[in-house]
């Protein structure tokens, strides 16, 4: 197991069993004590948990949002990559794009340096840069950084969106329900994604199949308003006929 991918597996028994023990954890990810106590000190140095004796507890922050971009950005990479390769196809030269802050949209990035005269506008830090080192026209919106995402939310973000007219946005969402709902934890980066949604002629989803099924809190619009979703495999039928025509 990868050291990113036993981090994020690390976070998840943290959430699921926050008086988890270091004998246990090493149990459940099939690795040695002196492993995760390594693993624990990094997590702890980078400040999303807190070592306690024997184990350790989440940070407020990362208990509340979401795990940090690092961590997922290697999350299920070879998916991610899959799903940014194929959602490349409906992106041609000279368009306007725009990409959401989520690590789906920074799997695109390089499928779209084969383009010719495109321009890009997006919320996410690191997407930005990995656009410029791509020699991509870039704009990137500026606003409050989420840390854990790397995200730029809040007013300055949206009003500089709504100074764009998008050919195309590609964005996500960490759960997609039976009814088309698509939801989000992090209501600033959900708003903005609305924002984008009323400046894109087009709009298409990034989802792999493990967000299939699951519901968060907020609601950020149905699929039956978006143009497409791009997958890694094939997605209920019932989930694909709602999409709009």
């Amino acid at each position: 197991m990868m050291i990113g991918e036993r981090h994020r597996r690390i976070l998840d028994e943290l959430k699921e069993k926050p008086d988890i023990s270091v004998k246990e954890l090493a149990s459940r990810l099939f690795v040695s004590e002196p492993t995760i106590r390594r693993d624990l000190n990094d997590l702890h140095d980078k400040g999303i948990i807190t070592k306690m004796y024997g184990g350790a507890v989440l940070n407020t922050a990362t208990a509340y949002h979401e795990i940090p971009f690092f961590l997922r950005e290697n999350e299920k990479s070879a998916t991610k990559s899959e799903i940014g390769k194929r959602a490349s196809a409906f992106a041609e030269d000279g368009m306007v794009i725009m990409l959401d802050g989520s690590t789906s949209a920074y799997h695109m990035v390089p499928y779209l340096a084969r383009l010719k005269n495109i321009t890009v506008i997006t919320s996410g830090a690191k997407t930005a840069l990995m656009l410029a080192e791509a020699n991509i026209r870039t704009f990137c919106t500026g606003g409050k950084m989420i840390i854990h995402s790397y995200s730029y939310v809040g007013e300055q973000a949206e009003t500089f969106i709504r100074n764009f007219n998008a050919d195309i946005l590609f964005f996500s969402c960490h759960g997609l329900d039976e009814y088309g709902r698509m939801t989000d934890n992090a209501i600033e980066e959900a708003n903005l994604r609305k924002v984008m949604f009323e400046h894109s002629k087009r709009k298409i989803l990034l989802c792999d199949s493990s967000k299939v099924g699951k519901t968060c809190f907020y609601n950020m619009g149905n699929i039956c308003d978006i143009d497409g979703i791009i997958s890694e495999t094939d997605l209920p039928e019932s989930i694909m006929d709602m999409v709009k025509k």
